[in-house]
Protein backbone atom coordinates (compact mmCIF):
# COMPACT_ATOMS: atom_id res chain seq x y z
CA UNK A 1 0.00 0.00 0.00
CA UNK A 2 1.41 3.39 -1.03
CA UNK A 3 1.69 6.39 1.30
CA UNK A 4 -1.08 8.11 -0.70
CA UNK A 5 -3.42 5.14 -0.17
CA UNK A 6 -2.61 5.02 3.55
CA UNK A 7 -3.30 8.74 3.88
CA UNK A 8 -6.65 8.39 2.07
CA UNK A 9 -7.67 5.54 4.37
CA UNK A 10 -6.93 7.78 7.37
CA UNK A 11 -9.01 10.63 5.94
CA UNK A 12 -11.93 8.28 5.31
CA UNK A 13 -11.70 6.71 8.76
CA UNK A 14 -11.79 10.16 10.32
CA UNK A 15 -14.85 11.29 8.34
CA UNK A 16 -16.74 8.12 9.31
CA UNK A 17 -16.37 8.96 13.01
CA UNK A 18 -19.89 9.47 14.46
CA UNK A 19 -20.76 13.08 15.37
CA UNK A 20 -17.38 14.31 14.13
CA UNK A 21 -18.29 17.05 11.64
CA UNK A 22 -16.11 19.18 9.35
CA UNK A 23 -15.52 21.99 11.88
CA UNK A 24 -14.29 19.58 14.56
CA UNK A 25 -12.11 17.75 12.04
CA UNK A 26 -10.52 21.07 11.05
CA UNK A 27 -9.78 21.83 14.70
CA UNK A 28 -8.29 18.36 15.23
CA UNK A 29 -6.01 18.81 12.23
CA UNK A 30 -4.75 22.07 13.74
CA UNK A 31 -3.77 20.09 16.85
CA UNK A 32 -2.51 16.83 15.35
CA UNK A 33 -1.49 17.95 11.83
CA UNK A 34 -2.66 14.91 9.81
CA UNK A 35 -5.58 12.42 9.95
CA UNK A 36 -3.09 9.63 10.66
CA UNK A 37 -1.81 11.60 13.66
CA UNK A 38 -5.38 12.01 14.91
CA UNK A 39 -5.97 8.24 14.68
CA UNK A 40 -2.70 7.55 16.51
CA UNK A 41 -3.15 10.18 19.25
CA UNK A 42 -4.35 7.65 21.78
CA UNK A 43 -6.75 7.98 24.69
CA UNK A 44 -4.93 10.84 26.42
CA UNK A 45 -4.63 12.85 23.20
CA UNK A 46 -8.27 12.37 22.32
CA UNK A 47 -9.41 13.39 25.79
CA UNK A 48 -7.21 16.49 25.73
CA UNK A 49 -8.80 17.40 22.39
CA UNK A 50 -12.21 17.24 24.09
CA UNK A 51 -13.65 14.33 22.10
CA UNK A 52 -16.74 12.55 23.37
CA UNK A 53 -16.76 8.97 24.62
CA UNK A 54 -18.54 7.84 21.44
CA UNK A 55 -15.92 9.46 19.22
CA UNK A 56 -13.10 7.97 21.27
CA UNK A 57 -14.72 4.55 21.10
CA UNK A 58 -14.82 4.76 17.30
CA UNK A 59 -11.28 6.11 16.92
CA UNK A 60 -10.02 3.26 19.11
CA UNK A 61 -11.38 0.80 16.53
CA UNK A 62 -12.26 2.55 13.21
CA UNK A 63 -14.78 0.88 10.93
CA UNK A 64 -12.32 -0.19 8.24
CA UNK A 65 -15.07 -2.07 6.42
CA UNK A 66 -16.73 1.28 5.60
CA UNK A 67 -13.39 2.63 4.44
CA UNK A 68 -12.85 -0.39 2.21
CA UNK A 69 -16.36 0.05 0.76
CA UNK A 70 -15.50 3.66 -0.14
CA UNK A 71 -12.29 2.55 -1.81
CA UNK A 72 -14.10 -0.17 -3.74
CA UNK A 73 -16.50 2.49 -5.04
CA UNK A 74 -13.44 4.11 -6.63
CA UNK A 75 -13.11 1.15 -9.02
CA UNK A 76 -15.78 2.58 -11.33
CA UNK A 77 -14.93 4.88 -14.21
CA UNK A 78 -14.47 8.62 -13.47
CA UNK A 79 -14.84 8.14 -9.70
CA UNK A 80 -12.55 10.14 -7.40
CA UNK A 81 -12.20 10.98 -3.74
CA UNK A 82 -10.63 14.33 -2.95
CA UNK A 83 -9.25 15.31 0.44
CA UNK A 84 -8.32 18.75 1.71
CA UNK A 85 -4.64 18.14 0.96
CA UNK A 86 -5.35 17.04 -2.64
CA UNK A 87 -4.22 19.53 -5.30
CA UNK A 88 -7.45 18.85 -7.20
CA UNK A 89 -9.64 20.05 -4.31
CA UNK A 90 -11.56 23.17 -5.48
CA UNK A 91 -9.74 26.21 -4.02
CA UNK A 92 -12.81 28.41 -3.43
CA UNK A 93 -14.51 25.67 -1.42
CA UNK A 94 -11.35 24.95 0.54
CA UNK A 95 -11.42 28.47 1.95
CA UNK A 96 -14.79 28.23 3.72
CA UNK A 97 -14.62 27.51 7.49
CA UNK A 98 -16.50 24.20 7.29
CA UNK A 99 -15.09 22.85 4.02
CA UNK A 100 -15.81 19.12 3.65
CA UNK A 101 -12.68 17.14 4.56
CA UNK A 102 -13.57 14.62 1.85
CA UNK A 103 -15.42 14.99 -1.45
CA UNK A 104 -16.74 12.05 -3.45
CA UNK A 105 -16.64 12.83 -7.17
CA UNK A 106 -18.19 11.22 -10.24
CA UNK A 107 -17.30 12.83 -13.55
CA UNK A 108 -14.72 15.35 -14.73
CA UNK A 109 -12.94 16.41 -11.56
CA UNK A 110 -11.12 19.27 -13.32
CA UNK A 111 -14.48 21.05 -13.79
CA UNK A 112 -14.46 21.90 -10.08
CA UNK A 113 -11.69 24.45 -10.63
CA UNK A 114 -13.64 26.28 -13.34
CA UNK A 115 -15.48 29.55 -12.53
CA UNK A 116 -18.95 28.60 -11.36
CA UNK A 117 -22.28 30.31 -10.79
CA UNK A 118 -24.88 28.61 -8.59
CA UNK A 119 -28.51 28.83 -9.71
CA UNK A 120 -31.09 27.80 -7.12
CA UNK A 121 -34.79 28.30 -6.48
CA UNK A 122 -38.16 26.74 -5.84
CA UNK A 123 -38.88 23.04 -6.30
CA UNK A 124 -42.35 24.05 -7.54
CA UNK A 125 -41.67 27.02 -9.82
CA UNK A 126 -43.86 28.59 -12.46
CA UNK A 127 -43.24 27.80 -16.12
CA UNK A 128 -41.75 31.28 -16.46
CA UNK A 129 -39.38 30.61 -13.54
CA UNK A 130 -38.11 27.40 -15.10
CA UNK A 131 -37.60 29.19 -18.41
CA UNK A 132 -35.60 31.94 -16.71
CA UNK A 133 -33.34 29.44 -14.92
CA UNK A 134 -32.84 27.43 -18.09
CA UNK A 135 -32.16 30.45 -20.31
CA UNK A 136 -29.78 32.14 -17.86
CA UNK A 137 -27.85 28.87 -17.48
CA UNK A 138 -27.78 28.35 -21.24
CA UNK A 139 -26.47 31.85 -21.92
CA UNK A 140 -23.84 31.76 -19.16
CA UNK A 141 -22.69 28.27 -20.12
CA UNK A 142 -22.33 29.45 -23.71
CA UNK A 143 -20.11 32.20 -22.30
CA UNK A 144 -17.90 29.55 -20.69
CA UNK A 145 -19.21 29.58 -17.11
CA UNK A 146 -19.97 26.38 -15.24
CA UNK A 147 -23.44 26.14 -13.69
CA UNK A 148 -23.75 24.66 -10.20
CA UNK A 149 -26.91 23.53 -8.41
CA UNK A 150 -28.38 20.78 -6.26
CA UNK A 151 -30.23 18.63 -8.84
CA UNK A 152 -33.53 19.14 -7.02
CA UNK A 153 -36.86 19.39 -8.79
CA UNK A 154 -37.80 22.70 -10.38
CA UNK A 155 -35.25 25.50 -10.74
CA UNK A 156 -32.21 23.29 -10.02
CA UNK A 157 -33.08 20.83 -12.77
CA UNK A 158 -33.88 23.61 -15.24
CA UNK A 159 -30.49 25.23 -14.59
CA UNK A 160 -28.60 21.96 -15.06
CA UNK A 161 -30.51 21.28 -18.27
CA UNK A 162 -29.78 24.75 -19.59
CA UNK A 163 -26.05 24.17 -19.12
CA UNK A 164 -26.29 20.75 -20.80
CA UNK A 165 -28.17 22.31 -23.70
CA UNK A 166 -25.21 24.63 -24.28
CA UNK A 167 -23.41 21.59 -25.67
CA UNK A 168 -25.62 21.94 -28.74
CA UNK A 169 -23.90 25.24 -29.53
CA UNK A 170 -21.23 24.33 -32.06
CA UNK A 171 -19.03 27.36 -31.35
CA UNK A 172 -16.80 25.20 -29.16
CA UNK A 173 -17.13 27.55 -26.17
CA UNK A 174 -19.43 26.30 -23.48
CA UNK A 175 -19.49 25.68 -19.77
CA UNK A 176 -20.41 22.52 -17.95
CA UNK A 177 -22.49 21.77 -14.88
CA UNK A 178 -21.89 20.63 -11.29
CA UNK A 179 -24.53 18.90 -9.18
CA UNK A 180 -24.00 18.83 -5.40
CA UNK A 181 -25.99 15.95 -3.98
CA UNK A 182 -27.41 15.28 -0.53
CA UNK A 183 -26.95 11.52 -0.85
CA UNK A 184 -24.15 9.14 -1.65
CA UNK A 185 -23.26 9.21 -5.34
CA UNK A 186 -24.54 5.67 -5.82
CA UNK A 187 -28.07 7.00 -5.24
CA UNK A 188 -30.13 9.55 -7.15
CA UNK A 189 -32.65 11.77 -5.42
CA UNK A 190 -35.21 12.43 -6.70
CA UNK A 191 -35.27 9.13 -8.59
CA UNK A 192 -36.87 10.75 -11.65
CA UNK A 193 -33.57 12.61 -12.20
CA UNK A 194 -31.63 9.44 -12.90
CA UNK A 195 -31.11 10.36 -16.57
CA UNK A 196 -30.19 13.93 -15.61
CA UNK A 197 -27.61 12.63 -13.13
CA UNK A 198 -26.13 10.36 -15.81
CA UNK A 199 -25.83 13.27 -18.25
CA UNK A 200 -24.23 15.50 -15.61
CA UNK A 201 -21.68 12.81 -14.71
CA UNK A 202 -20.87 12.50 -18.42
CA UNK A 203 -20.73 16.23 -19.19
CA UNK A 204 -19.76 17.73 -15.85
CA UNK A 205 -19.44 16.36 -12.34
CA UNK A 206 -21.50 15.00 -9.44
CA UNK A 207 -20.24 15.96 -5.98
CA UNK A 208 -21.10 14.80 -2.47
CA UNK A 209 -19.55 14.94 0.97
CA UNK A 210 -21.55 11.81 1.84
CA UNK A 211 -20.14 8.32 1.43
CA UNK A 212 -21.69 5.89 -1.08
CA UNK A 213 -24.76 4.26 0.43
CA UNK A 214 -25.91 7.39 2.27
CA UNK A 215 -29.69 7.75 1.78
CA UNK A 216 -31.71 10.93 1.25
CA UNK A 217 -31.90 12.08 4.87
CA UNK A 218 -33.69 15.44 5.41
CA UNK A 219 -30.78 17.00 7.29
CA UNK A 220 -28.33 16.34 4.47
CA UNK A 221 -29.84 18.83 2.02
CA UNK A 222 -29.51 22.04 4.06
CA UNK A 223 -25.92 21.04 4.86
CA UNK A 224 -24.97 20.53 1.23
CA UNK A 225 -26.09 24.11 0.44
CA UNK A 226 -22.83 25.50 1.85
CA UNK A 227 -20.99 23.43 -0.78
CA UNK A 228 -23.14 24.79 -3.61
CA UNK A 229 -22.33 28.37 -2.59
CA UNK A 230 -18.76 27.55 -1.57
CA UNK A 231 -17.88 26.22 -5.02
CA UNK A 232 -19.31 29.27 -6.77
CA UNK A 233 -18.30 32.86 -7.42
CA UNK A 234 -21.93 33.87 -6.92
CA UNK A 235 -25.45 32.56 -6.36
CA UNK A 236 -28.51 33.43 -8.45
CA UNK A 237 -31.93 32.86 -6.86
CA UNK A 238 -34.87 32.38 -9.24
CA UNK A 239 -38.26 32.15 -7.50
CA UNK A 240 -38.13 31.34 -3.81
CA UNK A 241 -40.50 31.56 -0.88
CA UNK A 242 -39.43 33.55 2.18
CA UNK A 243 -38.79 30.32 4.09
CA UNK A 244 -36.82 28.14 1.69
CA UNK A 245 -33.56 26.30 1.21
CA UNK A 246 -32.65 28.71 -1.58
CA UNK A 247 -32.52 31.59 0.87
CA UNK A 248 -30.30 29.48 3.13
CA UNK A 249 -27.92 29.05 0.20
CA UNK A 250 -28.03 32.80 -0.46
CA UNK A 251 -27.27 33.56 3.21
CA UNK A 252 -24.35 31.13 3.19
CA UNK A 253 -23.05 32.69 -0.01
CA UNK A 254 -23.11 36.13 1.60
CA UNK A 255 -21.27 34.81 4.68
CA UNK A 256 -18.68 33.23 2.39
CA UNK A 257 -18.09 36.51 0.58
CA UNK A 258 -19.83 35.48 -2.64
CA UNK A 259 -22.07 37.68 -4.77
CA UNK A 260 -25.83 37.13 -4.42
CA UNK A 261 -28.20 37.80 -7.32
CA UNK A 262 -31.98 37.65 -7.42
CA UNK A 263 -34.58 37.81 -10.17
CA UNK A 264 -37.57 40.01 -9.24
CA UNK A 265 -41.15 38.96 -9.88
CA UNK A 266 -44.76 39.95 -9.41
CA UNK A 267 -45.70 41.62 -6.14
CA UNK A 268 -48.60 39.19 -5.89
CA UNK A 269 -46.60 35.98 -6.39
CA UNK A 270 -45.47 34.15 -3.22
CA UNK A 271 -42.40 32.77 -5.00
CA UNK A 272 -41.20 36.31 -5.69
CA UNK A 273 -41.21 37.28 -2.01
CA UNK A 274 -37.97 35.47 -1.22
CA UNK A 275 -36.16 37.18 -4.09
CA UNK A 276 -37.56 40.56 -3.09
CA UNK A 277 -36.39 39.98 0.49
CA UNK A 278 -32.88 39.25 -0.79
CA UNK A 279 -32.89 42.41 -2.90
CA UNK A 280 -33.90 44.48 0.13
CA UNK A 281 -30.99 42.91 2.02
CA UNK A 282 -28.50 43.92 -0.69
CA UNK A 283 -28.65 41.19 -3.33
CA UNK A 284 -28.12 42.39 -6.90
CA UNK A 285 -31.32 42.66 -8.92
CA UNK A 286 -30.75 41.08 -12.33
CA UNK A 287 -32.92 41.04 -15.42
CA UNK A 288 -30.43 39.56 -17.90
CA UNK A 289 -27.57 37.10 -17.68
CA UNK A 290 -25.17 39.84 -18.78
CA UNK A 291 -25.95 41.71 -15.56
CA UNK A 292 -24.37 38.80 -13.69
CA UNK A 293 -21.16 38.86 -15.73
CA UNK A 294 -20.91 42.62 -15.22
CA UNK A 295 -21.34 42.32 -11.45
CA UNK A 296 -18.79 39.54 -11.08
CA UNK A 297 -16.09 42.08 -11.87
CA UNK A 298 -12.73 40.37 -12.14
CA UNK A 299 -14.34 37.00 -12.75
CA UNK A 300 -16.14 38.44 -15.76
CA UNK A 301 -12.78 39.13 -17.38
CA UNK A 302 -12.34 35.40 -17.72
CA UNK A 303 -15.05 35.50 -20.36
CA UNK A 304 -13.95 38.63 -22.23
CA UNK A 305 -12.21 36.67 -24.95
CA UNK A 306 -15.10 34.33 -25.60
CA UNK A 307 -16.05 34.12 -29.28
CA UNK A 308 -18.57 36.82 -30.21
CA UNK A 309 -20.71 34.04 -31.66
CA UNK A 310 -21.86 33.27 -28.14
CA UNK A 311 -23.27 36.77 -27.68
CA UNK A 312 -25.06 36.54 -30.99
CA UNK A 313 -26.42 33.18 -29.86
CA UNK A 314 -28.68 34.90 -27.30
CA UNK A 315 -29.77 37.53 -29.81
CA UNK A 316 -30.58 34.86 -32.36
CA UNK A 317 -32.62 32.99 -29.75
CA UNK A 318 -34.76 36.07 -29.09
CA UNK A 319 -35.28 36.61 -32.81
CA UNK A 320 -36.17 32.95 -33.22
CA UNK A 321 -38.80 33.16 -30.47
CA UNK A 322 -40.38 36.18 -32.17
CA UNK A 323 -40.40 34.34 -35.50
CA UNK A 324 -41.93 31.26 -33.89
CA UNK A 325 -44.65 33.40 -32.35
CA UNK A 326 -45.49 34.95 -35.72
CA UNK A 327 -45.59 31.55 -37.41
CA UNK A 328 -47.56 29.87 -34.62
CA UNK A 329 -50.41 32.36 -34.70
CA UNK A 330 -50.21 33.05 -38.44
CA UNK A 331 -49.23 36.69 -37.82
CA UNK A 332 -52.80 37.35 -36.70
CA UNK A 333 -52.90 40.79 -35.07
CA UNK A 334 -55.82 39.81 -32.84
CA UNK A 335 -53.80 36.98 -31.26
CA UNK A 336 -50.92 39.37 -30.65
CA UNK A 337 -53.36 41.85 -29.19
CA UNK A 338 -54.71 39.25 -26.76
CA UNK A 339 -51.20 38.15 -25.78
CA UNK A 340 -50.22 41.74 -24.98
CA UNK A 341 -53.23 42.00 -22.68
CA UNK A 342 -51.98 39.15 -20.47
CA UNK A 343 -49.48 39.94 -17.74
CA UNK A 344 -46.71 37.75 -16.37
CA UNK A 345 -48.79 37.72 -13.19
CA UNK A 346 -52.30 36.19 -13.02
CA UNK A 347 -54.70 38.02 -15.34
CA UNK A 348 -58.44 37.31 -15.39
CA UNK A 349 -60.33 36.56 -18.59
CA UNK A 350 -62.57 39.55 -17.84
CA UNK A 351 -59.52 41.79 -17.71
CA UNK A 352 -58.29 40.46 -21.08
CA UNK A 353 -61.75 41.14 -22.59
CA UNK A 354 -61.71 44.65 -21.18
CA UNK A 355 -58.21 45.44 -22.43
CA UNK A 356 -58.57 43.88 -25.88
CA UNK A 357 -62.04 45.13 -26.72
CA UNK A 358 -62.89 41.69 -28.13
CA UNK A 359 -65.87 39.56 -27.20
CA UNK A 360 -65.61 37.05 -24.37
CA UNK A 361 -66.18 34.14 -26.78
CA UNK A 362 -63.40 35.33 -29.08
CA UNK A 363 -60.98 35.82 -26.18
CA UNK A 364 -61.71 32.38 -24.69
CA UNK A 365 -61.18 30.72 -28.07
CA UNK A 366 -57.87 32.50 -28.66
CA UNK A 367 -56.68 31.79 -25.12
CA UNK A 368 -57.19 28.09 -25.74
CA UNK A 369 -55.05 28.27 -28.89
CA UNK A 370 -52.35 30.27 -27.12
CA UNK A 371 -52.35 27.81 -24.22
CA UNK A 372 -51.97 24.82 -26.54
CA UNK A 373 -49.02 26.53 -28.19
CA UNK A 374 -47.41 27.33 -24.85
CA UNK A 375 -47.68 31.12 -24.99
CA UNK A 376 -49.98 31.38 -21.97
CA UNK A 377 -50.53 29.24 -18.90
CA UNK A 378 -53.99 28.58 -17.50
CA UNK A 379 -54.32 29.08 -13.73
CA UNK A 380 -57.12 28.23 -11.38
CA UNK A 381 -60.12 30.55 -11.06
CA UNK A 382 -60.19 31.64 -14.70
CA UNK A 383 -56.82 33.36 -14.68
CA UNK A 384 -53.96 33.23 -17.21
CA UNK A 385 -50.37 34.42 -17.32
CA UNK A 386 -47.79 34.59 -20.08
CA UNK A 387 -45.97 31.30 -20.46
CA UNK A 388 -42.93 32.52 -22.41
Amino acid sequence: MTQTEKALRSWLALTHTPKLGPVRIHSLLEIFDTPADVLNAGLSGWKQAGLSEKMIEYLSAPDWDKVDADLKWLDQENASILTLDDDRYPPLLKNIPDAPPVLYILGQVEVLKQPQLAIVGSRNPTHAGKDIAHDFALYLANMGMTITSGMALGIDAAAHQGALDSLKNDSGNHGLTVAVMGTGLDRVYPAKHRDLAHNIAKNGVLVSEYAPGTPALPGNFPRRNRIISGLSTGVLVVEAAVQSGSLITARLASEQGREVFAVPGSLHHPLAKGCHALIRQGAKLVETAEHILEELGGFANMFSEVDENNRSFAQNSEQKQETELNLAINVDDEYKQVLKCIDFEPTSVDKVVERSGLTADAVCSMLLVLELQGYVTALSGGYYCQGR
